[in-house]
């Protein structure tokens, strides 16, 4: 089994690998495309600025591999927003996998939302042998709204979809790596999709 973790200088890459460590699956950090569409999975990860990650993707050539991606493939934080269409931050040009757009919190709210909340899960392969409303890890200020391809939602001055799912692309807006046993349990399920 190979899992790649996609290599495009938007943070957090070491604990996602950790992460997988941790549960008995060797990860490669690799922005070969070769490498990326032979493997059997694929981690999407991200923190930062969605301009600054799309610039880096293009200059890699991966803005245009991602979306062809035919395995299955896990959007993290950052990297599920970028399979949106589009994103408020930087007004930037996204992936376009997922048809919304990323917005905003109000500006009532304090930003980043940082910390533990829980999640309202749909069923889906993702979330087998997790509890409904888990408390998982969120650090984000843009949110994607609910749409169609929504399989969990979280509430932070209004309910916004914490993940994901279309076709053979998921997404968690909380970080599982960070996550505790909920967060491994998700890691392992998304293992179990990609066999």
């Amino acid at each position: 089994m190979k899992i790649v973790i996609i290599d495009y200088g938007a943070g957090n890459t070491r604990s996602v690998e950790f992460a997988f460590n941790r549960i008995g699956v060797d990860t490669l950090l690799t922005d070969n495309p070769e490498v990326i569409q032979a493997a059997d999975g694929v981690i999407f990860p991200g923190v930062g600025h969605a301009q600054h990650a799309m610039n880096a993707l293009k200059s890699k050539g991966l803005d245009l591999l991602i979306p062809a991606l035919k395995q299955p493939v896990l959007g993290i934080c950052l990297g599920m927003q970028l399979l949106c269409d589009s994103s408020e931050e930087g007004n930037t040009k996204a992936l376009g996998i997922i048809d919304t757009k990323v917005v905003q919190f109000e500006a009532n709210l304090k930003i980043p939302k940082i910390g533990w909340n829980n999640l309202k899960m749909n069923e889906n392969e993702l979330f087998t042998g997790v509890n409904q409303d888990e408390y998982f890890y969120f650090v984000h200020s843009y949110y994607v709204p609910q749409n169609e391809y929504c399989i969990g939602r979280s509430n932070y001055g209004l309910e916004y979809t914490a993940a994901l799912n279309k076709d053979n692309f998921y997404g968690c807006q909380f970080h599982p790596e960070k996550s505790g046993a909920a967060g491994e349990q998700i890691l392992k399920n998304f293992i179990k999709i990609c066999e």
